[in-house]
């Protein structure tokens, strides 16, 4: 017994050593995740080294190198000419309006995300309707069809959306599907195999052929994006699964929001999609031609950037629009997401926009889909409730839509939510849109949503158990990890 107290001090001393060994090893890390891998390999000396070993590590950088390095479409000279034309007033007037100037200008020098105008862009908040429109486009491709999921499930619509590629492949369409395994879990590759055999290719992101024994499985690709022809594309939170058509008892009815644009704003989605399957497969690389970049002409309303974010940049460019969005603002900011776990510059600018005297609401779910990151949110919602946020639960089933409206004069949907991993770790896609109309729209769609929520004030908050507190404070130490 005498030797039992040294033997477990010196097994401490060894454990906090490999963490701090562990952590640091991988270089240049945000503190706050610093911090919370510590606390999890120290309080959990096996399972947390194991945990780590799966999602804590960071990609290798020669293979973010590669990934930001690929096929190169856009060209430097047109991005080069909008920021001359922004900079001595040349743009056209109809294009946006001088108070958002500025936001173009920051995805044309964070990302190089070019301005497109005229396009024709339609909200879905329901998928029946989103599925619906979306398989009649890719009934209607003649040269190719390109979609990328974070989840694309063997289930019924899964089947029925595999079914009809499997047919248009065998029509001779081209057929690529990049799916994330992670994701994806319970797909296997040999779902896709009579796709395959039909003409079709399907990949796992980066590669990846199992999400159980892929240690980058912590970076993963939540990017939804749909294109068909070059000429139609679809952006936002809808996954493919039959879920995200309300039929999983658990969440009920599924409320997101997704768009469909028509018009030269899918350049920006062919071209994500191109970069992140070179990435892929670099063996069968796509080579771009005209049948990709087809002239449209369409005549819409909806000046548009499509903004990517994700690990292979240290710009996190749609967090900065995110900040510059809220920082915009005047009168009104809302937003949706399914989880509220902010960083500091985030949370700083929430708070100043709403003691600013901005309206500022911002709606999650009433009901957790992952319960560290549930509680995780309750603890931001409380803090965000005393700077006087108005915070909505939905409780008409399970809210998953990433919007933002501000002023009713800009939007933003896409993949992203507000909050580490969407920031930091995940490959995102986002669409911002400067259009009255369209943003006017989605503060119609957030009042009728309000209608199918709860408002939790501040003292609702305080009135919660400090066993729950505890719960949200606890989950909030980990929250730069989960």
């Amino acid at each position: 017994m005498q030797y039992i107290q040294p033997i477990l001090y010196t097994i401490i001393i060894i454990n906090a050593a490999a963490a701090f060994i562990t952590v640091f090893r991988d270089g240049d890390r945000d503190i706050a995740a610093t911090w919370a891998w510590l606390l999890v390999l120290i309080l959990l000396p096996v399972v947390g080294f194991i945990a780590y070993a799966f999602v804590g590590r960071k990609l290798p950088k020669n293979r973010l190198f590669r990934l930001r390095k690929e096929t190169q479409i856009r060209l430097e000279q047109m991005i080069q000419r909008q920021r001359e034309a922004l900079g001595t007033e040349l743009m056209p007037a109809d294009a946006v309006t001088s108070s958002v100037r500025g936001m173009v200008s920051l995805f044309l020098n964070s990302d190089g995300a070019l301005l497109s105008r005229k396009n024709r862009v339609k909200i879905y908040t329901d998928g029946h309707e989103k599925f619906h429109a979306m398989f009649q486009d890719i009934e209607a491709a003649k040269n190719h069809i390109h979609i990328e999921y974070y989840t694309f499930y063997n289930d019924q619509i899964g089947n029925e959306l595999l079914h009809l590629l499997e047919r248009k492949a065998a029509q001779g369409v081209d057929v690529r599907v990049l799916y994330d395994p992670w994701g994806s879990m319970g797909t296997f590759r040999s779902f896709f195999k009579h796709l395959e055999e039909l003409g079709g290719h399907a990949r796992p992101f980066l590669g990846a052929h199992s999400a159980v024994l892929d240690f980058r499985l912590n970076f993963r690709d939540h990017r939804k994006i749909v294109v068909t022809d070059g000429r139609v594309g679809y952006v936002g939170g809808f996954n493919v699964g039959d879920q995200y058509l309300g039929r999983n008892k658990k969440f009920g009815y599924w409320r997101d929001t997704h768009l469909r644009i028509v018009g030269s704003g899918v350049f920006e989605l062919q071209e994500r999609f191109i970069r992140d399957w070179n990435a892929t497969d670099p063996d069968h690389r796509i080579v771009p031609d005209v049948n990709m970049f087809p002239v449209i002409r369409v005549k819409g309303n909806t000046s548009l950037q499509i903004v990517s974010s994700g690990p292979d940049s240290d710009g996190q460019q749609i967090k900065l629009g995110y900040i510059k969005m809220i920082m915009t603002a005047q009168h009104r900011l809302w937003i949706q997401s399914p989880y509220l776990i902010p960083d500091d510059s985030v949370l700083d600018a929430i708070k100043i926009a709403a003691m600013s005297g901005v309206d500022v609401r911002i709606m999650v779910p009433d009901k957790p889909d992952h319960a560290f990151v549930y509680r995780a949110t309750q603890y931001y919602a409380r803090e965000l409730a005393d700077a006087g946020v108005k915070i909505y639960y939905y409780n008409n089933g399970f809210i998953h839509a990433k919007t933002i409206v501000i002023d009713g004069q800009v939007a933003s949907v896409g993949s992203a939510n507000l909050d580490f991993r969407s920031f930091k770790l995940n490959f995102e896609v986002n669409a911002f849109l400067y259009d009255a109309d369209l943003a006017q729209e989605l503060e119609r769609i957030f009042l009728d949503d309000q209608k199918l929520s709860s408002l939790i004030t501040a003292q609702d908050f305080k009135n919660q158990s400090w066993w729950l507190k505890f719960k949200q404070t606890f989950s909030r130490l980990l929250s730069p990890i989960l």
